[in-house]
């Protein structure tokens, strides 16, 4: 009877140590104590590396004057600002580059990709180069080429080259008129803001009428009218109170307009033609996930070419491209901190710089950290959003 009592409850004892519940949970609070060690272990090593070197730790170094020029800034900046505000111009850089980076990245990136699906034999052929160069080479060195292969032989100021709508190009370069606004102009922003809202109520709104009646409305004529029409018709009530200061040559530069650096251009134009090659392919990926079947029936309905593309292809592709479009974007953003090798003041310039004079290392390290994860946290924020409506709705 004892041996049998024991033969009972050995596979209890069995069964509880190879429990996959209990496993997990041992496995997790080990993985969970060695983190807490290792976090423990890197922080005491820093306290003790700062007290040895006599550093104090904090952010009221951020209060004191920064003492350095900044070349480029789109707020007032002199170096009796403070080490604060020097981190935040590299900040609003950062953002400038991203923002209009992602914008003309997606454009290009969206040509070359439905390019690359072209029955046409040259296009598709130079959307295909243009892809595996771009994809093919590292970013750092496109910014280079941009930089001392394309923007540094440009002709010197005496030479610039004419442009439209009174701009020039040249080594120094890119410049076109200033916008000079003059009092009353507020109601040209306000108009612009309120001509933007009524344009997403009216789209929402006959998006409603269309589920529900099957009847169109010209959305896009009417956005159109009310978010040109409202600024032009406040513009016009507040006496016409926007100028242009055009830039002129004069003996050894140009003077007047608004400059754009040619740092600035080389940064914006590399990482826009190197993340536009990577949004191409997802672009064309997405494009091909959508089923023959859908073109065809739309090609049966009486729609041309670039209706089925516009109205048919291109909005169910979309549920395939945005999540990866995101990781592009967020690569962007990153890739963005290169601007340190042409001298353009983005954050990591200027922070960079900040963390030289003071030394605290520590302290602009997590800066830095902190200010690129806020920005990807939110990137991803929007195209989350973006996806959730694009996304398909089951009734």
């Amino acid at each position: 009877m004892a041996s049998q009592e024991v033969l009972r409850e050995e596979p209890s004892r069995g069964s509880f140590i190879n429990d996959p519940r209990v496993r997990g949970i041992f496995f997790q609070a080990l993985v969970l104590v060695l983190l807490v060690a290792g976090v423990w272990w890197v922080t005491h090593n820093v306290i003790a590396n700062l007290t040895r070197l006599h550093i104090a730790s904090g952010f009221g170094f951020l209060k004191g004057r920064a003492g350095f020029d900044i070349s480029e800034s789109a707020i007032a900046y002199s170096s009796d600002s403070t080490y604060f505000r020097a981190i935040l111009v590299g900040f609003i850089n950062t953002v400038i580059v991203a923002v209009v980076g992602i914008i003309t990245a997606t454009i290009i990136g969206f040509i070359v990709g439905i390019g690359r699906l072209s029955h046409n034999w040259l296009i598709r052929k130079i959307c295909t180069v243009y892809v595996e160069v771009f994809r093919n080479i590292p970013p750092l060195l496109v910014i280079f080429f941009w930089y001392s292969g394309v923007l540094a032989v440009l002709p010197p100021p005496r030479e610039s080259i004419n442009l439209p709508f009174g701009s020039f190009l040249n080594q120094r370069g890119f410049y076109f008129p200033r916008a000079i606004w003059g009092e009353g102009s507020w109601l040209i922003l306000v108009a612009l803001l309120l001509g933007i809202a009524m344009a997403w109520f009216v789209a929402r709104k006959a998006r409603q009428r269309q589920m529900a009646t099957g009847q169109p409305f010209p959305v896009f004529w009417t956005s159109m009218a009310l978010i040109v029409g409202l600024p032009l018709l406040a513009y016009a009530l507040s006496g016409f109170p926007l100028s242009f200061e055009f830039p002129k040559q004069s003996t050894f530069n140009l003077v007047g307009g608004f400059q754009v650096r040619p740092e600035f251009l080389s940064l914006y134009l590399a990482l826009s033609c190197y993340t536009a090659a990577f949004i191409a392919e997802i672009v064309r990926a997405g494009i091909s996930g959508v089923s023959a079947g859908q073109t065809e029936a739309a090609a049966a309905l009486g729609l041309r070419s670039g209706s089925i593309l516009r109205l048919v292809v291109v909005p169910q592709a979309m549920r395939i491209v945005i999540p990866p479009l995101t990781s592009q974007y967020l690569n962007l953003t990153k890739n963005s901190s290169l601007a340190i090798a042409i001298g353009y003041p983005d954050l990591t310039a200027t922070a960079g710089t900040v963390l030289n004079q003071t030394g605290q290392a520590v302290e602009g390290v997590v800066i830095m950290m902190a200010v690129y994860l806020a920005l990807s946290l939110i990137t991803s924020a929007i195209m989350n959003v973006v996806n959730a409506r694009m996304a398909l709705v089951e009734r």
